[in-house]
């Protein structure tokens, strides 16, 4: 997996916002000014460069609905055929997400857990796939949320079913350069079940299972909720194990109670790879508890958990965490090249 090579001049206006909206997201930049430069970007290309060039030359640019001050200097300087000084101060910054980790970041080619505006991601599937391909992933699994996360915007069975024909149409287009495999992350609920039909989770290649309620339920029932869910054979990852959150806009939780062992024993018997999860404000499981997955036996999966194009670079943090803990990248499902990885879903099923 790649970072992305900075842009130079010249340079096209949607193109410099696209840019600015991903090294945003990358930075964790509050999501109002994300939107922002996607909201610009989509109205530059539904314009046309001839209207947007003699907006510019008029100093009209402002008046267009969704172009707000910032992004219209954006695209000023881009068609003036200069880098945007935003864009160009926003490049020189953007170093390496994390210190360690590079051989092992170099090694991951795809992503079991990502999110599109579909549910609570902030861009379309495509845009994800796009941004991904330009990363240098081979592949990623699409796992929009399940019904009952209504807060999330969870998909019912009629919107996945539509999902997956999505899926479809964007894998015929790629014709091969890349596979996006259609998933869920299935919320577990309290007995252990999963939140999704049993023929809609049939129709999918790759099911990520996490606890999204609930999180402090008492140790046993936890456990046992838990152990359900990962020795179910059509749960292929355990995602964001703990339920913590370390930093963050949402502040801090601790992490669930539950027999750490005892479920990793399970995953590890199952064939249910145990989620890395990138993302800074989980960092979860911890050190500790990946340690001691690592020596039960388990496989990982480092995931982004990205809901935007800019967080997929986040798997650089799992990365960091893996090769320090001394995790065996051939361990990492997330290394393996997609037909393996469809070998072995379809092997633990």
């Amino acid at each position: 997996m790649n970072s992305l090579p900075p842009l130079t001049a010249p340079v096209e206006p949607d193109d410099a916002l696209r840019r600015v909206a991903f090294l945003l997201e990358r930075e964790r930049a509050g999501s109002y000014r994300v939107e922002a430069f996607r909201k610009a970007m989509a109205t530059v290309r539904e314009l046309g460069s001839a209207a947007v060039a003699k907006h510019v030359g008029d100093g009209t640019l402002q008046s267009v609905p969704g172009i707000g001050k910032s992004t219209a200097g954006v695209i000023g300087e881009a068609v003036a055929g200069s880098l945007p000084a935003y864009l160009k101060g926003l490049q020189d910054k953007a170093g390496p997400l994390v210190a360690g980790g590079e051989a092992m970041l170099a090694r991951v080619q795809g992503d079991c857990h990502t999110h599109s505006s579909w549910s609570d991601g902030g861009s379309p599937i495509d845009e994800m796939v796009m941004t991904a391909l330009e990363l240098g992933q081979r592949w990623m699994v699409l796992t929009d949320h399940s019904p009952r996360l209504r807060v999330a915007n969870g998909l019912s069975v009629e919107r996945l079913t539509q999902q997956i024909s999505v899926v479809d149409a964007i894998n015929g287009h790629l014709g091969g350069a890349f596979t996006l495999l259609k998933g869920i992350e299935v919320d577990i609920l309290d007995d252990g079940s999963l939140d999704q039909s049993d023929e809609m989770l049939g129709r999918l290649d790759f099911v990520t299972a996490s606890v999204h309620s609930k999180l402090r339920m008492n140790k046993e029932p936890m456990t046992r909720r838990m152990l359900a869910a990962v020795r179910d054979p059509r749960v292929n990852v355990l995602g964001h194990a703990t339920g913590r959150l370390v930093t963050g806009s949402r502040g801090i939780r601790p992490q669930s109670d539950f027999d750490a062992r005892a479920v990793f024993e399970a995953c590890a018997e199952s064939g249910t790879a145990v989620e890395i999860n990138s993302r800074p404000e989980r960092c979860d499981p911890p050190d500790e508890l990946v340690v001691l997955a690592r020596d039960i036996g388990c496989l990982f999966a480092i995931d982004s958990d990205a809901h935007a194009p800019g967080q997929l670079e986040m798997k650089a943090y799992g990365a960091e965490r893996a090769e320090r803990l001394g995790i065996d990248p051939d361990r990492i499902i997330t290394t393996w090249d997609v037909d393996r990885l469809r070998g072995w879903v379809e092997d633990t099923r």
